[in-house]
């Protein structure tokens, strides 16, 4: 059977990581060892961070939301209460992005939740 000399495979594959870290510090760009090493990290950091993502984003809208009803006089939570009990369904992106560019639909919507809500609570 013919010898198979490696040389241009892992030589490709070499180059593939080093060009994947272009930016990143130090060794961590030029050496294939550290390089690998590097881009290994990120990739794993860039897979956990997606997830982490969306909860970070969901709890910086949850905040925003609680901030301008408080201002329009309810909490968060009764908000919510509110607008589930209106049968409103506006997710809380949305409801974020409203309290931030348009104070006076997020106030409408505030009023439409405490309509909805008992009076004796």
């Amino acid at each position: 059977m013919a010898r198979v000399k490696r040389g241009v495979a892992a030589h490709r594959r070499h180059k593939k990581v080093l060009s994947q870290v272009k930016g990143h510090y130090g060794t961590n760009n030029r050496l294939y060892k550290r390089a690998h090493e590097s881009l290994m990290r990120a990739l794993y950091y860039a897979y956990r961070d997606r997830r982490t993502r969306k909860r970070d984003m969901r709890r910086l809208w949850i905040i925003r939301i609680n901030a301008a009803s408080r201002l329009n006089g309810l909490p968060y939570s009764r908000l919510i209460q509110g607008l589930i009990l209106a049968g409103v369904a506006v997710d809380r992106k949305i409801l974020a992005d409203l309290a931030v560019r348009d104070e006076a639909a997020f106030a409408a919507v505030v009023d439409v939740a405490k309509q909805a809500l008992p009076a004796s609570a």
